[in-house]
């Protein structure tokens, strides 16, 4: 991810862009020189987010594509659309997300699929199309954002973290596939970003950073050929400490 001039300025997909951390590292990524497909369901939020990139060139502009995840059948179609008005593709990210608050006694179908369908169904439908691609072309970037919430089974929101923690482990399994054949698969495991679903799923955080933070360490740990990140990174001891508490005592926790 050189800042160099190229001739051919490299391509970036973002599924999820239309806010958080997908619309930071839109802004992030364009500062960088990429031209960019944006992709999201609301168009008009997706709109604001390419009108506020500052690009040169009408032909260097963001280009929006309204979509819904959950529309699986629509993905193959959407994505060689991309790839056709693109030209190339050297960086896939899929940070779409859904975080429906529920309570400590609720169990509500209508609640936690929308989270399994866009958190994990709607990545793999994706990631896939962009797997295939990239093992073809022989190198390019796949970027999952995922979450600490993945990491364990807690007594909150347990579709949610079920969502999380498929996604982690499917994103590994494609490091294994993809890494020889040249492409790098990098996990995002953000703790509580400053975001409107983090809003929504009411008190309770600390260590809020911002998606601007976030998108820095993505941006960050790509150049780096990353495989796991936590951000912000003491995440990553606080989580290696409840992987490792025994359940007994894990199960009393309130998290």
């Amino acid at each position: 991810m050189s800042t160099a001039p190229l001739l051919t300025p490299p391509v970036a997909v973002i599924v999820g862009a239309s806010s958080g951390i997908g619309a930071a590292l839109a802004r992030r990524l364009a500062d960088d020189g990429y031209r960019l497909a944006l992709v999201a369901r609301r168009e008009d939020a997706l709109q604001a987010v390419a009108e506020s990139i500052a690009t040169a060139p009408d032909e260097a502009r963001p280009r929006v594509f309204p979509h819904d995840v959950t529309d699986y059948d629509a993905i193959p179609a959407l994505f060689q659309r991309i790839l056709a008005e693109m030209g190339r593709l050297d960086v896939f990210v899929y940070t779409a997300g859904v975080l429906h608050p529920v309570a400590p006694d609720e169990y509500d179908f209508a609640k936690d699929r929308p989270m399994l369908e866009t958190n994990l169904m709607g990545a793999v439908a994706w990631l896939g199309q962009a797997a295939d691609y990239f093992r073809t072309q022989g190198e390019g970037h796949i970027v999952g954002v995922s979450s600490v919430a993945g990491d364990r089974g807690r007594v909150k929101n347990p579709a949610y973290q079920a969502s999380k923690a498929g996604l982690t482990n499917y994103l590994e399994s494609l490091r294994n596939r993809l890494s020889r054949h040249g492409v790098h698969v990098l996990t995002v495991k953000p703790g509580f970003v400053d975001t409107p679903m983090l809003q929504a799923a009411g008190g309770g955080a600390f260590w809020v950073i911002s998606p601007e933070k976030a998108a820095a360490d993505i941006v960050k740990a790509i150049r780096k050929r990353k495989q796991v990140i936590y951000t912000p990174p003491r995440w990553r001891w606080v989580m290696l400490t409840l992987q490792h508490m025994p359940s007994f005592l894990f199960r009393r926790m309130s998290v």
